[in-house]
C-alpha cells in the first residue's frame, strides 16, 4: 500500500530518533512547536497534514502492519528500528507527490467548492432547480451561491467557460491520467452521482486509502498550476475558486504574534512578560521563524563559530537527536541547538 511506503519514508527520515507517534502527529498536520520543527529538521514539508482526518486506530493498524510485514521492530514506548527491508522501500521514489505544507487540508475546500459548482451548473443547464447538493457545508454552499451569482450563472454560458478551463488546466497537468480520472470521477452532476471511495477502489484495483491520496496528490498539482498560471489569467474561474485555499501564513496564529514582538525589537524576557507565556514558549515561536522565514537571522542567539559546529556535529555523528548532540557540545544551549537546526533546514 501506499500509505505504508509514506510512513515507512516518514519513519526513516525521523532517523530512529521519534516515536512512531511523531508520524501520526505529522500527518493530521499538529500545530505544536515540536511537530513544526520536525518538519524542518528532517525536511517532511509534503507529508504535514496530509490527512488532517486520520483517525489514530486506521494509523496504529498501518503501523501494525509494517510490524507484521518486518519493515519495523517497536519497543513498548514507541521508539523503533527499521530493518533493512524497510530502509530499502522507503528509499524507493513515491509514484505521486504532495504539496501538503501549503495546502494542510484546504484541497478539500476547493474541491467541495467546485464540486456544489458543478453540480448546480449541472442541474441548471438541464432546467431543475432543485436539487439535494452534493456540499451540505453551510460556508461552501454560500461562497457558491456568492461565486454563481457575481459570474451571471443566468446567462448560461458558464458551464461552457467552466467545462473549458478545467479540460485545459487538466490537458497540461503532468499526472498520471488515472489521477485526473479520478478527480473527474468524485464529481457528480445531474443523474450522474460522484463515484465512491469503494467503487473508485474497486474499478482501478488499489486500496481506498491509496486512491485517496492519489486524489490528494492530484489537488495539490491541480492547485499549484492554477497558482502558477494565475497571473496569465487563463483560468479566471478556477482561480476564484481557488482563492485562499493555499496557505500563506506558515506560522502559527501565537507564533506570529511572537513575531511581529520580536520585529518591534522586543526581547525575548520582553515578550515572555507582554504575552503571559514561558520564555521557553516563546523560543519554540522564534525556532518556528527560524524555519520559515528565508531571511531570518539567528546571529544574535548563536555565535557562526557555534552554528558551524552544531552543523558539523550533526553530519560527523548523523545524528540530529538534541539529547546526543548536547552531550557532544556542552557548551552550546537547547534553544541554540534547536535554532541552528531550523535554519539549517530547508525551508519551502
Amino acid at each position: 500500500m501506499l500509505i505504508q511506503q509514506i510512513l515507512l519514508k516518514i519513519l526513516h527520515k525521523f532517523q530512529q530518533e521519534r516515536t512512531v507517534s511523531a508520524a501520526f502527529h505529522l500527518l493530521k498536520g499538529k500545530r505544536s512547536g515540536q511537530t513544526i520543527q520536525d518538519v524542518g529538521l528532517y525536511k517532511l514539508y509534503q507529508f504535514f497534514g496530509l490527512l488532517p482526518k486520520l483517525p489514530r486506530p486506521i494509523f496504529d493498524q498501518q503501523i501494525d502492519l509494517l510490524f507484521a510485514k518486518n519493515y519495523i521492530d517497536i519497543d513498548e514506548n514507541g521508539y523503533y528500528e527499521m530493518s533493512d527491508k524497510g530502509k530499502e522501500l522507503a528509499s524507493q521514489p513515491l509514484s505521486i507527490t504532495f504539496d501538503s505544507w501549503h495546502y494542510r487540508g484546504n484541497e478539500h475546500l476547493f474541491f467541495g467548492r467546485l464540486s456544489l459548482v458543478v453540480q448546480s451548473l449541472s442541474h441548471q443547464v438541464n432546467d431543475q432547480k432543485a436539487f439535494i447538493p452534493i456540499e451540505r457545508n453551510d460556508q461552501i454552499q454560500g461562497w457558491v451561491r456568492q461565486f454563481l451569482i457575481a459570474n451571471r450563472f443566468q446567462q448560461h454560458s458558464l458551464q461552457l467557460q467552466l467545462y473549458e478551463e478545467m479540460t485545459m488546466c487538466l490537458t497540461k497537468l503532468s499526472v498520471e491520467e488515472r489521477v485526473k480520472e479520478i478527480l473527474i470521477f468524485r464529481l457528480t452532476g445531474y443523474n450522474e452521482p460522484g463515484f465512491t471511495w469503494q467503487q473508485l477502489a474497486f474499478g482501478y484495483h488499489m486500496q481506498e486509502m491509496d486512491v485517496q491520496l492519489y486524489y490528494i496528490s492530484g489537488l495539490h498539482a491541480w492547485l499549484n498550476k492554477i497558482e502558477i498560471e494565475q497571473q496569465s489569467s487563463y483560468y479566471p474561474l478556477l482561480s476564484q475558486i481557488a482563492k485562499e485555499i493555499r496557505v500563506e501564513a506558515l506560522l502559527t496564529m501565537s507564533a506570529n504574534e511572537t513575531a511581529q514582538l520580536f520585529k518591534k525589537g522586543h526581547s525575548i524576557e520582553e515578550i515572555s512578560l507582554i504575552r503571559r507565556l514561558k520564555s521557553n514558549t516563546i523560543e519554540d515561536h522564534i525556532v518556528e521563524m527560524a524555519m520559515n522565514e528565508p531571511n531570518f537571522s539567528i546571529d544574535e542567539f548563536v555565535t557562526m563559530d557555534d552554528q558551524q559546529q552544531i552543523l558539523q556535529t550533526v553530519e560527523d555523528y548523523e545524528t540530529k537527536r538534541l539529547k546526543t548532540l548536547k552531550e557532544i557540545l556542552p557548551h552550546v544551549s537547547y534553544f541554540q541547538l534547536r535554532l541552528t537546526l531550523a535554519k539549517g533546514a530547508t525551508t519551502q
